[in-house]
């Protein structure tokens, strides 16, 4: 999921991804210690897209880049 993607969903489909994403990640991080992980760099790819969505919906609530929240 790159920035464009992020940007042009509305706040609701970001908090729903981003909490999707968090349930991946326990679910890697936990497989990842229980038995070989097939894929690391997947850990990697979704924490990035977490922070990029965090910084997204951030940057909507305080008005940067001229960013307004959507409904």
């Amino acid at each position: 999921m790159n920035a464009e993607e992020v940007r042009s969903k509305t706040d609701a489909e970001l908090k729903f991804d981003k909490g999707n994403l968090q349930k991946e990640l326990f679910e890697l991080r936990f497989r990842s210690s229980t038995e070989a992980n097939a894929t690391p760099s997947r850990v990697r790819a979704v924490r990035r897209a977490i922070a990029r969505i965090n910084t997204v919906l951030h940057e909507r609530t305080s008005g940067v880049r001229g960013q307004e929240p959507r409904n």
